[in-house]
């Protein structure tokens, strides 16, 4: 059935006592539109739209465009592996916003780092080869592709937010309009442009069926309608930007630990500095003791500048919603497309800026590759920053440092540091786990000792 169609029957079938096979057959004769116009649309009654589902794949699409659209705590789906695939000859995404001269630095540049990507997994991959031979017992095949995802973890630091990738997605059609909403007011072009795609999608018949024979509808027509641009999470961003470059004192000089992680006790300040966080360059801790020392007052004026905007429409902002613990992270952007993976947290991210530097993989150095590999990370950074933002995003690489705010429970903690510190794992977002149960251990000893997490000196490169 449609996704309307299905909600419609679903909320019926709650309402009624009629069977779900009769439940289905009144919507046969019944408009689903003008249904969900009056329950869902105005009469808010919004769980209604959780019992649709549709089915939505991007193609083409920016690795920045795939990240943002993943952003969705209610989201389902899967995205173009770089480990399993060779992106050198994959060509790479133009930001729209570039003029023809800002384009063609940002051409010259994709096209040295997809040169070295190729290079340094060649060398990665002979390197690996050599010094784990195939063991006798284990076959050729799969042999081959455990080396090979072992030189492509290095190789990938190369890739940067403008390569090419694919998502599908299964979400409800109420978590499909609010990500609908969120792309139209983003900074970036090609969001929303998939904003509009996906709006026009929902009100055409589906691209893809499986019994061609069928009669075919559109999918969400009712939600094309009212999926408008979420403009209160854009201004919202605009005004505290605005009062922190007015209000907040100079940041600190001490450099950022890679996992820092604090459990908040003062509700206010942690809400303060949340919304504050995205549009800062300043850790959290920083901010939340700030937050902290302030008067109410000052908390007050934060929050209602965050607010401003709302309408009796808008949901409250996701920065009010919180978790027991809070893990600031300066992690490359490789590593983060992984985390950012786990749902059952709070995320949010500062700007990508480009001023915090590089990692590099110590594998580079043992296959010969330093030389490559850090004079093309460099020439990258040389041309992002010479480039306008937000299109100047797109050039940073996965090697590159951004800084990422995860809040969660304790259980949330304890999943991801024993998942992602497997040694299946790759290297970066282990040794991340593994700091991320550290950090528990010295905050709560008690339940730190409950987090079974590999330490990234235990490895298998044949397993994955």
């Amino acid at each position: 059935m449609p996704p309307e169609k299905s909600a419609y029957a679903l909320a019926r079938y709650s309402r009624s006592p009629d069977s779900i096979r009769d439940s289905i057959e009144w919507v046969r004769t019944h408009d689903s539109r003008s249904f969900l116009e009056s329950y869902y649309f105005q009469y808010g009654h919004a769980s209604i739209a959780d019992l649709g589902h549709a089915v939505v794949c991007f193609e083409g699409i920016s690795e920045l465009a795939a990240t943002e659209i993943e952003a969705e705590p209610l989201w389902d789906g899967q995205a173009k592996s770089s480990r399993y695939q060779d992106f050198s000859r994959s060509g790479f995404v133009t930001p729209p916003e570039f003029a023809p001269a800002e384009a063609e630095t940002y051409r010259s540049a994709g096209e040295a780092l997809l040169a070295a990507y190729g290079e340094v997994n060649r060398l990665a991959l002979a390197y690996l080869t050599e010094r784990y031979p195939r063991p006798e017992e284990m076959k050729p095949g799969p042999y081959r592709r455990n080396i090979a995802a072992r030189a492509f973890d290095v190789a990938r630091y190369l890739l940067f937010w403008g390569v090419p990738t694919n998502v599908g997605q299964v979400t409800s059609i109420r978590t499909l309009e609010k990500q609908i909403r969120r792309l139209k007011a983003s900074e970036y072009e090609e969001l929303r442009s998939l904003g509009d795609e996906v709006a026009q999608a929902c009100a055409a018949e589906p691209e893809c069926r499986w019994d061609l024979n069928a009669a075919s509808e559109p999918l969400a027509p009712t939600l094309a309608r009212h999926a408008d641009p979420d403009e209160h999470a854009a201004r919202s961003r605009q005004d505290l930007r605005s009062w922190a470059e007015q209000n907040l004192p100079p940041a600190g000089g001490e450099p950022p630990p890679r996992v820092d992680l604090l459990r908040p006790t003062q509700v206010p300040g942690d809400i303060v500095a949340t919304l504050l966080y995205p549009v800062t360059g300043r850790p959290f801790r920083e901010l939340y003791e700030l937050a902290c020392g302030w008067s109410e007052r000052l908390r007050a004026e934060v929050i209602d500048v965050a607010l401003r905007s709302r309408s009796r429409q808008d949901a409250i902002l996701d920065n009010f919603r919180g978790g027991l613990y809070v893990y600031d992270l300066v992690i490359d952007i490789g590593a983060y497309r992984d985390l950012h993976r786990h749902r059952r947290c709070q995320q949010f991210r500062q700007q990508y800026s480009g001023n915090l530097g590089f990692d590099t993989p110590k594998l580079v150095a043992e296959a010969g590759a330093a030389e490559i590999f850090n004079s093309a990370l460099k020439a990258a950074f040389d041309a992002m920053h010479s480039l306008p933002a937000p299109g100047s995003h797109y050039l940073l690489p996965f090697g590159g440092r951004s800084r990422f705010l995860f809040k969660m429970d304790f259980a949330e903690a304890e999943y991801i540091s024993r998942l992602r510190s497997g040694v299946k794992g790759h290297f970066s977002y282990r040794e991340i786990a593994w700091e991320m149960k550290c950090k528990m251990e010295q905050l709560e000893p008690e339940l730190g000792r409950l987090i079974e997490a590999t330490p990234p000196w235990v490895e298998d490169p044949l397993k994955r």
